[in-house]
């Protein structure tokens, strides 16, 4: 295999707060040597997640084992997990905010035809449901855990606790179509085709179009974590790797 120089978008302040976080989690198991620096091995962990970069091609630019780039990518990932916040701590921030938005993306997945669970009828295609919650400005406050692709958006909400939650907290939260019947807070368009509405309710649809268009801002942001755009690893580690970007998003977007 050839190795080249290449570059990588690295947030200063996403890096040195995983570095931190690694040493720290080495000197609590007392690990006393390793391959890489807490320094070097948070930059392992950002070239797989933001650049998709497989575990061989990690191994033969940083100069280690495969086993080793994935033992420390999973390490890694693991711990920004954790850190990420959970769906009660992005509720108690959101009084302070008028609204929030909700909107759910799928995530595509390497899959075979049989595997039907993971497959959505809605963009034709294999793939993970995460479900997100934004501030009126479109910034990403929460990502949910990954589920089939073939669970419906209001579905996921109901199953992830996000309508209760937002209710419990009176907090108004503008979504789309996909979560008709929600209740709660949760306020949707006007059903029906377009032409089949009335001039008001066209009027509303439009402004609520309006607002609810942020929260593809929120969605965007996990597009850039190209290894997201296609993922080929076990379903079960799907979710800490949303969790793990989140974590990193936030923290660089401070």
């Amino acid at each position: 295999m050839f190795v080249y120089p290449s570059g990588v978008d690295v947030s200063s302040s996403a890096l040195r707060f995983l570095t931190q976080h690694l040493r720290r989690h080495r000197r609590a198991i007392g690990s006393r040597w390793r391959r890489l620096s807490a320094g070097r091995q948070a930059l392992l962990t950002r070239a797989h997640l933001r650049m998709g970069h497989t575990y061989a091609q990690l191994a033969a630019g940083f100069g280690i084992g495969t086993t080793t780039a994935y033992r420390y990518v999973t390490e890694a990932v693991e711990l920004l997990a954790v850190l990420s916040p959970s769906l009660a701590e992005a509720v108690r921030t959101a009084p302070a905010k008028a609204y929030l938005l909700l909107d759910g993306t799928l995530l595509p997945l390497d899959r075979i035809a049989a595997d039907r669970p993971f497959h959505s009828g809605r963009h034709k295609k294999h793939g993970m449901n995460v479900q997100v919650l934004a501030d009126p400005f479109g910034w990403l406050l929460w990502a949910s855990p990954a589920l089939p692709g073939a669970v419906h958006d209001v579905c996921a909400a109901r199953e992830h606790g996000i309508v209760d939650a937002l209710a419990d907290a009176g907090i108004r939260c503008w979504a789309d179509k996909g979560y008709r019947g929600a209740g709660g807070t949760v306020r949707i368009p006007c059903w029906g085709r377009w032409e089949s509405l009335s001039a008001g309710q066209q009027a509303v649809n439009r402004a609520h179009a309006k607002i609810r268009v942020l929260a593809e801002k929120a969605v965007a942001t996990l597009k850039p974590w190209r290894l997201l755009r296609k993922l080929r690893c076990s379903t079960t580690r799907i979710t800490s790797l949303v969790q793990a970007v989140l974590a990193l998003h936030l923290t660089s977007s401070r």
